[in-house]
């Protein structure tokens, strides 16, 4: 784990993306140009934006990996594809708070940490497999915390109710996260290749003035040594990689996993405050 403090301006745009899967046949470069070009021009109307990149750079698969497949015959060797991770990279470089550790880059300790590679050769953080995000405002004082990790678990379910898939989802995610860091009013995971946002839930309570009864809600924290888990935003990142391409199956396709939504999300904060996270579809 890293922990990282950053000074950032009261209005901010923090984006969380992940796992294009660069090298891959079925990885979305095109999605991946349209997130730096949003990062590079004015969203929301605030031009001050800032990314963690959740790790899965690049696919990695060597010809011994379970995953291996004559598909990936006419891609790119590893060491390509660091490489041209580092490329799609340099337009953003700046706003880059930190890249964390994939699972796939992770495969290839072998042959060195290649996450640190780029990091080092883009002058960025490297976050490892999970960072802790300071934010402070420019008045010295904290703003919010962030707990983004790249993520092992996937999350999944088998309700027919497309209305209770959802929903479990969003507890599933809570409930891997919300134990991992008790004062990070945002909690991120990549890896589930999955856009989920679970937004903190008010809750009806009664309290009284010793003259009558009054009801209040609960409403976000951002800031404590304790945020109360309801009271947190959680969200899975997404990923750039597609199930299908055309004449060829990729591993997800004979794994059976089901379609999910690409992309990444966006934390909106103004004045200070957290407004939204955002999700951002491909």
């Amino acid at each position: 784990m890293r922990l990282l403090t950053r000074q950032l301006k009261d209005d901010h745009n923090f984006f969380f993306v992940g796992d294009l899967h660069d090298g891959s046949v079925l990885s979305y470069t095109k999605g991946w140009d349209k997130m730096v070009s949003m990062v590079t021009s004015e969203y929301e109307g605030c031009s001050d934006n800032f990314v963690v990149d959740g790790g899965d750079m690049f696919e990695a698969i060597m010809v011994d990996d379970p995953r291996f497949s004559e598909d990936k015959l006419t891609e790119p060797l590893p060491l390509a594809q660091t490489e041209e991770a580092i490329r799609k990279r340099e337009p953003i470089k700046d706003k880059l708070i930190t890249i964390l550790m994939g699972n796939h880059e992770r495969k290839l300790w072998r042959f060195g940490n290649l996450t640190k590679y780029v990091c080092d050769k883009l002058g960025v953080e490297y976050g490892t497999y999970t960072a802790k995000i300071t934010v402070m405002g420019t008045d010295g004082k904290l703003m919010y915390k962030v707990y983004d990790t790249h993520g092992m678990r996937t999350i999944t379910s088998t309700a027919d109710d497309p209305k209770r898939r959802h929903v479990n989802m969003e507890l599933i995610l809570k409930r891997q996260l919300k134990f991992k860091a008790g004062d990070c009013a945002v909690m991120i995971k990549h890896h589930a290749h999955k856009l989920i946002v679970c937004k903190p839930e008010k809750d009806l309570y009664l309290v009284d003035d010793g003259k009558r009864i009054r009801q209040k809600y609960t409403s976000p924290v951002q800031k404590g040594d304790y945020i109360p888990p309801d009271l947190r935003w959680y969200g899975v990142a997404g990923s750039f990689l597609r199930l299908y391409g055309d004449g060829m199956s990729g591993y997800a396709e004979m794994l059976e996993y089901d379609p999910n939504e690409m992309g990444f999300l966006v934390l909106i904060v103004r004045q200070k405050q957290i407004v939204e996270l955002r999700p951002v579809y491909l």
